[in-house]
């Protein structure tokens, strides 16, 4: 029989996790289900939701720390943010639209789960890099926790960096520990117009090779611009390529005015501020710029590869198929929808990064994402590794096994 159990603390998770083991009893491991189809498609008999480990349980700005459930929804730990003029620096997005959810309704420990990280990973680094510490339980029957409360911890190993990103395939996290910083006084966002894809790398590398502190680069090509709610990239008759700057209003003033003076030669240049600059990092951050009429049934990429091979890696895939797509992180990362196919073209989009790089199926059918990998094929060394990480923590598999990859 089918149950989708709710513990409500530690301990219950505890006896779950040690009835699930003796009984081989897998567990599909969530918070709200807003990333529950992201990721190989499973079949685990039995759910086990984390919404009651929901709330912050500590918050002190002045040592920009805060704690909370792992089921606490994001907006919550954003008002409680806001309230102090605190963000969270990795601007982790919002996957509910994109996989057909409503916004809103992802949760901290599902956004650090994924390494969610946004536009500005590029200056901040990704969530796992944010998480200070965290309690869990193993998939061998055991509670365990890792880092501390404070910034600088360095006591034992570093497990944050492993479970960021590990799809609740190792562990169940109850709670976790973020570092917060302070919110910047100032945003302001350059954009270059009548810019196309070549010319747009060029224009993101200088500026991120400026002195200036750049925060966030992207480029959205002719065609997907108009699909912004901001009235200047909507109106741009072709390319948009935008890089931001935040901090103290005086410094922010001058560095904005310093990369527009650099940027002049690749374009036409305009400004956005405050409440545009963050409606269009917003839309950057959620995929927006690719959600047309047909994206239910599109499948969707995200590409990284080193920022420098971003534009020939878009024009191989480009020479074999029609797709939309537009650039994050100053070129290093593509993310890309086509229509929908049964091996998602997977072939295709991985031989083109000859450069270096690793693509992810975002968005996909359940039938395609049971046979197609989600996730870049890991070489074989680093695939045994993987192995021999998942037996540590969970020897009986029972943690949304085969997520992932297959057969782990």
């Amino acid at each position: 029989m089918t149950e989708n159990f709710k513990p409500e603390t530690q301990g219950q998770v505890l006896e779950l996790v040690k009835w699930a083991a003796d009984g081989g009893h897998a567990l599909d491991v969530s918070g709200n289900l807003s990333k529950k189809s992201y990721g190989r498609a499973t079949d685990a008999a039995n759910g086990l939701s984390l919404a009651a480990f929901s709330g912050i349980s500590l918050y002190e700005p002045e040592e920009l720390v805060l704690a909370a459930g792992a089921g606490t929804p994001m907006y919550e730990i954003q008002a409680a943010l806001d309230r102090k003029n605190q963000y969270l620096a990795f601007e982790p997005m919002d996957f509910g639209p994109l996989l057909g959810k409503n916004t809103d309704i992802g949760t901290v420990g599902g956004a650090l789960a994924c390494n969610l990280s946004g536009p500005r990973r590029i200056k901040f680094g990704a969530a796992r890099d944010h998480l200070l510490g965290f309690n869990a339980v193993s998939g061998r029957g055991e509670v365990f926790k890792s880092g501390g409360r404070v910034v600088k911890n360095v006591t034992g190993f570093d497990l944050s960096k492993l479970m960021a990103g590990s799809m609740g395939t190792l562990a169940v996290l109850t709670d976790v520990t973020l570092k917060v910083l302070p919110a910047p006084e100032r945003t302001r966002t350059i954009l270059i117009l009548n810019s196309d894809t070549s010319v747009a790398v060029k224009a993101m590398t200088a500026a991120l090779q400026s002195p200036h502190e750049v925060s966030a680069a992207a480029h959205i090509p002719a065609g997907l611009s108009s699909r912004s709610d901001v009235g200047y990239v909507a109106g741009a008759s072709n390319g948009v390529t935008a890089v931001r700057v935040e901090g103290p209003g005086p410094s922010t003033d001058v560095r904005c005015e310093k990369l527009r003076e650099l940027l002049a030669e690749f374009g036409e240049i305009e400004e956005l501020h405050s409440m545009n600059s963050a409606n269009f990092w917003r839309e950057v951050r959620d995929v927006k710029f690719l959600f047309d009429e047909h994206i239910a049934e599109k499948q969707v990429w995200r590409i990284s590869v080193p920022p420098a091979s971003g534009a020939r890696v878009l024009n191989l895939i480009k020479r074999d198929l029609d797709v939309d797509a537009y650039f994050d992180w100053g070129g290093g990362l593509i993310w890309l929808a086509l229509p929908a196919q049964e091996d998602a073209y997977h072939d295709v989009i991985r031989a083109a990064l000859i450069e270096g790089g690793h693509a992810t199926l975002i968005k996909a059918a359940d039938s395609v994402r049971s046979n197609v990998p989600v996730f870049h094929p890991q070489p074989g060394p680093l695939a045994e590794i993987t192995k021999r990480t998942k037996h540590a923590f969970d020897p009986h598999g029972i943690f949304n096994a085969g997520r992932m990859y297959e057969g782990i």
